[in-house]
């Protein structure tokens, strides 16, 4: 039996979430990135949609393609070669000079991204401690606000003054030294103490994931990763954009978005206190709830404060929401086949991510107000909250199957 070698909870997390950072930079990054090429590359909304859509496209295939190799080859193999292929996708990116080529680099950048998210969940939740799992995903995920606030950061001072492709630069340099302290990450203990006769075929994989055993898991967490990453990415890769049709120019916009965006890190962090002293139904729905909420009252109002507040709420909510739906979803399943249903919630929910930021363009060319556009996102959070709400299994201090 292969035996791993042992690793601290802050250093795992610190080496997991440099990489968790990076991605966030980048995504970051892109919605500030739209608004700058609709203006350098004269871009019609529908065009503006598609980068986010394609990126999406890419998420939803590596999250399936490498959530099943993460159950055949490791996790920390995995890990390593998402950020590779994200790192090099952002680098070649800044060089582009069409949008047809920038969409194929969305693309790869989307399969890095899409693949490395649920499998450094699935690695860290299988290392961690069942009291401490829920807290120490959640503060995994809050590396992604840390990304979006240099995002943020880079955007307002970078891109007005050095161009996209400063900022696209700036985000791809740092990832190759994650790569680097990825090399001496241990492997989940759980997966190398798995014999070869016990690692299923991917297909093996997505019918046990489907079977009568894991249906109810499998629908709840389907229906929930769809509705979050649909609005997520319907609302927040256009809110630079928002910002600007409810007719602020780009630099104010940039500078509210930056403010706004600094409300994730208290959403972060009261998630993970109460994940573990309440539990990740709890978490989940209250926040998602809350996101719902600060959605509608953004959609409807032009007045600057109320936008503010709005904005800083669904910050707050929605990405409270985030780091309990990846602490959720590698607990419904077995080690053999963590990394198959994880990636698979994740490619799903990745179609949402495709239509969301397709959505927005395609109902204001229809003539629908920003009001109508928020109120569906608002909709569809509320999906996702029931769905856990009545059928959901609360997960929190279980020890890992």
């Amino acid at each position: 039996m292969k035996k791993s070698k042992s690793i601290s909870e802050k250093r795992l997390l610190g080496i997991a979430g440099l990489g968790w950072m990076f991605d966030a930079m980048d995504v970051g990054m892109l919605s500030f990135i739209i608004a700058a090429l609709k203006i350098d590359w004269d871009l019609t909304p529908k065009e503006m949609g598609w980068i986010g859509s394609v990126n999406s496209i890419g998420m939803a295939v590596g999250a399936l393609l490498f959530g099943l190799m993460a159950d055949r080859v490791g996790r920390k193999n995995v890990f390593i070669i998402t950020l590779l292929l994200f790192s090099v996708g952002s680098g070649l990116s800044a060089l582009t000079t069409s949008l047809a080529i920038f969409l194929v680099l969305r693309f790869v950048i989307g399969m890095g991204l899409g693949g490395e998210l649920p499998v450094a969940s699935t690695l860290v939740s299988e290392i961690v401690p069942a009291e401490k799992r829920g807290r120490v995903v959640v503060l995994l995920e809050s590396f992604w606000a840390a990304g979006w606030l240099i995002a943020a950061v880079i955007s307002y001072f970078i891109i007005p003054t050095f161009g996209w492709q400063a900022a696209l630069i700036l985000g791809a340099l740092p990832a190759f030294y994650a790569i680097y302290l990825r090399i001496n990450l241990p492997d989940s203990p759980r997966y190398l103490t798995l014999k070869e006769k016990q690692k299923p075929t991917a297909l093996e994989g997505v019918k046990t994931v489907w079977s009568k055993k894991y249906f109810r898991e499998t629908a709840v967490l389907w229906i929930l990763w769809f509705c979050v990453v649909f609005s997520y990415y319907g609302m927040f890769l256009w809110l630079p954009s928002v910002m600007i049709m409810k007719g602020f120019s780009m630099i104010k916009s940039f500078q509210y978005v930056l403010i706004m965006t600094l409300a994730q890190l208290p959403g972060y962090f009261t998630a993970a206190y109460f994940i573990e002293k309440i539990g990740r139904k709890f978490v989940l729905v209250v926040y998602l709830t809350g996101t719902a909420a600060s959605a509608y009252f953004f959609g409807t109002t032009d007045t600057l404060w109320v936008l503010m507040t709005a904005g800083a709420f669904l910050s707050f909510f929605n990405l409270g929401a985030w780091g309990a739906l990846y602490a959720y979803t590698p607990e419904q399943y077995p080690t053999s086949v963590r990394g198959t249903g994880a990636g698979m919630a994740a490619s799903f929910g990745r179609v949402g991510g495709i239509l969301g930021p397709l959505l927005v363009p395609y109902l204001s060319a229809q003539g629908y107000s920003i009001h109508v556009i928020f109120t569906v996102f608002c909709i569809s959070i509320l999906i996702g909250a029931a769905a856990v709400f009545f059928f959901g299994k609360e997960t929190r201090a279980k020890e890992l199957a």
